[in-house]
């Protein structure tokens, strides 16, 4: 070896030594309410897009039973954004647990139903007094429950049962009727198990019934993850809007669903999910007040300001496949 390369690669030793290990991508752990979701549907898209590696981070997906075990495990630690309605977040700040809501996801329950096995005569008015799953207290799926007992002016028990076990329990028999979302709701509905007796899409009004959440403090010590992780998640969304046959695949086999079952999700679902993420958008304000004020009709009652629910820092830049 002559002394100029000897030198050379003495030079490549002693820098590597002084640059130390290699760069580590910052970790965003995002929880996600239930598998057979389109919070999942969105993740998922992120990650086999590499849209989180683009952002120069690291995704790892954790899938709950429920909107509140999510909201429970981003509360102690376990997860650092994650997808849920403004009346957790709401009801969190009255018991310490600060957060917002940093990107604007859906506004509307689309694809939730009030289902009833096929063979039943119950109609709405006829659950008073019978029990209707949900998959846990305090979940979309209660929330749903509580202001169709308001609405309806009826009265039934509300049994929790996780995501999981909401359409096992009602094919057994084990409840009267089930609050169940998409694609689960078009999948027993389409096989002829069950059918729908309220279409929540229709008749609930209009709100923001779901959004990407953080802690106070993480936004505050990880603003630039937090960016990149909104960039990441919403450049999936726009994706999935640009790539119906990839999305449709996406879904069938992710969730282990037949194709056409996987389609109505998508154009039922999917299409209308919130592209642009922006909280500061001028109707934001008033469909949170709307989320919360159906909340509260629920049974809700630690409801806070609505500027302690959202955060406007953060506007999605959405990030390019």
């Amino acid at each position: 070896m002559s002394i100029t390369r000897r030198h050379a690669l003495a030079t490549l030793i002693v820098a590597t030594m002084l640059a130390g290990p290699a760069f580590a991508a910052d970790t965003i752990r995002v929880g996600l309410p239930t598998k057979t979701y389109w919070p999942t549907t969105i993740a998922e898209t992120a990650v086999r897009q590499k849209l989180f590696e683009k952002e120069g981070i690291k995704a790892e997906l954790t899938i709950y039973r429920s909107g509140a075990e999510t909201f429970e495990g981003m509360a102690a630690g376990a997860a650092d954004i994650i997808l849920d309605p403004p009346s957790l977040v709401s009801a969190g700040r009255k018991k310490g647990v600060m957060s917002r809501i940093v990107a604007n996801a859906a506004m509307g329950n689309f694809g939730w139903q009030l289902m009833v096995p096929a063979k039943s005569a119950l109609e709405v008015k006829d659950l008073n007094g019978k029990k209707v799953a949900i998959t846990a207290a305090g979940s979309g799926s209660d929330l749903l429950a509580l202001w169709t007992a308001q609405d309806k002016t009826i009265d039934f028990t509300r049994v929790p049962v996780g995501g999981g076990g909401l359409v096992p329990n009602l094919l057994a028999g084990n409840v009267d009727a089930a609050v169940v979302y998409s694609p689960l709701s078009f999948q027993i509905a389409k096989s002829g198990e069950a059918k729908a007796i309220l279409d929540y899409a229709v008749a609930v009004p209009p709100n923001l019934t779901g959004g990407w959440i953080v802690l106070d403090k993480f936004a505050e010590s990880k603003p630039e993850v937090v960016q990149k992780a909104v960039n990441a998640l919403y450049g999936a969304v726009q994706f999935m809007h640009a790539n119906r046959d990839v999305t449709v695949k996406l879904i069938a086999d992710l969730y282990e669903m037949p194709a056409e079952i996987a389609a109505l999700e998508y154009d039922n679902t999917i299409m209308k999910l919130e592209t642009s993420g922006d909280m500061g958008a001028a109707n934001v304000p008033a469909a949170v007040q709307l989320s919360l004020d159906l909340a509260k009709l629920g049974g809700l009652k630690d409801i806070v300001p609505v500027e302690d629910v959202i955060s406007t820092r953060f506007k999605p830049v959405p990030t390019k496949p």
